[in-house]
């Protein structure tokens, strides 16, 4: 795909729904009595990935035009697949379904595209054997993961990260375990799992960076709405914050405060961002308008990272066009994602003419040069892709971006939107 420098974006925009919430709402609407309406959901391969397993496992599932349905079969509904439960590229899929299978009448086994066979898995089938999970993996950390019948008591584990996905592997096991369940995490990560599970009638705690889950005897089915995801907006917002000239307005965001990071450090940095209508319910929403600015480096680290994870590719990109030094550390998660991201990110900024410096848990980007078009590779990994993009835009010259339909994990119509605001 070609991608030349573009004038000012302007305009008001959706972005899809939440990738996290998404996932969950299958999930626990098919462990729940009852019927689940999900309006908003991605639907990207991933959270498709999810529809797909949840089906083999005997679970109705419409999806229609505007809404999701989904017959709950309860918490003990579920049927043995016949066929592997095949989770494509999404590790979100892959670790929490471990969490809900583990504690199954039934043998079942997981894998994933090549890049899901190249994640590692032992983080989450360490707690999990912990609990009594009974699980074999390839050299016993990669998928394929084969999953057998056990019974499953509640523990009380520490983790080594601020991990989501780890954490609601072990809460959603802690459903099928005797006894209560107890997650510590090092700093907060995001917390649509607990938000969900109250909603459905769940009784878990949060005290500080403490979690406990009860058991339940069952779930209530109860209908979700869920909002535009904050990491897609986020390549707009940085879009609007570097390109001269911009103003856009991206409407019915998720700014749950465990996931809004990528607001606190483009402010920090000097971007022109406003919250209007804001609307507080089981996940709180809002509007977001972003207008051009100049920006300066900042240092990004501790308790911040997992509030902004998957936002880190495009906030290096921002970085890139700001005056100064940035910082990004403690991030070293980045290098089991879809790809490397930090050996990616750095490797594509070099091809576009910045200073910038690759380190064990973060990287250095000097910037105040500016940019200039190259041939950029996406590593198959979605964000990369429309990380790149935004650069592409504001960078000098034109560019060429390899296998931009990637960005179909995601955002399916990313680039539709970016070439409607001007892009």
């Amino acid at each position: 795909m070609q991608v030349h420098p573009c004038g000012p974006l302007r305009g008001v925009i959706t972005v899809p729904g939440d990738k996290s919430i998404s996932h969950r709402a299958v999930m626990l609407g098919a462990l729940a009595n009852g019927t689940t309406h999900i309006t908003g959901f991605l639907m990207g391969e991933d959270c498709l990935s999810t529809i797909d397993c949840f089906r083999k496992m005997g679970v109705e599932i419409e999806i229609g035009e505007d809404e999701v349905v989904v017959e709950g079969v309860g918490l003990h509904g579920l049927s043995a697949p016949e066929e592997t439960l095949y989770t494509g590229n999404s590790g979100t899929t892959t670790r929490l379904l471990c969490g809900i299978l583990a504690g199954q009448s039934f043998s079942s086994t997981l894998s994933g595209d090549a890049s899901i066979q190249k994640r590692p898995m032992g983080r989450v089938i360490k707690p999990l054997r912990e609990m009594g999970a009974s699980i074999e993996g390839k050299s016993d950390n990669y998928c394929p993961l084969h999953l057998y019948p056990s019974e499953l008591c509640g523990i009380e584990y520490r983790l080594p990260v601020a991990s989501a996905q780890l954490k609601s592997a072990i809460l959603l096991a802690g459903l099928y375990a005797e006894g209560q369940t107890t997650v510590i995490e090092p700093a907060p990560s995001r917390d649509h799992t607990e938000r969900m599970f109250r909603a459905l009638g769940v009784e878990v705690e949060t005290h500080g960076n403490t979690i406990v889950l009860e058991p339940p005897e069952d779930l209530h089915a109860v209908d979700i709405a869920v909002p535009g995801d904050i990491s897609s907006a986020a390549f707009f917002l940085v879009a609007g914050a570097v390109i001269p000239g911009s103003e856009l307005t991206i409407q019915n965001v998720g700014v749950n405060p465990t996931r809004s990071g990528i607001l606190d450090v483009l402010r920090d940095m000097g971007a022109d961002i406003v919250e209007g209508n804001f609307r507080d319910g089981a996940e709180p929403v809002c509007d977001l308008t972003v207008k051009h600015s100049g920006l300066h480096g900042v240092e990004i680290g501790g308790a911040i990272i997992p509030r902004l994870i998957d936002e880190l590719p495009v906030i290096a990109v921002a970085a890139a066009f700001a005056e100064g030094e940035t910082v990004i550390r403690d991030a070293a998660e980045l290098k089991v994602k879809e790809s490397n991201r930090i050996a990616a990110m750095v490797t594509e900024l070099k091809k576009a003419g910045v200073d910038v410096e690759e380190t064990d848990d973060g990287m250095i980007i000097r910037g105040g040069r500016q940019p200039h078009g190259a041939s950029f590779e996406t590593y198959k990994d979605h964000r990369i892709a429309m990380s790149l993009a935004v650069l592409a835009l504001a960078a000098e010259g034109g560019s060429r971006i390899d296998e931009p339909e990637v960005v179909s994990i995601s955002y399916p119509g990313f680039f539709d939107t970016l070439n409607r605001l001007g892009g």
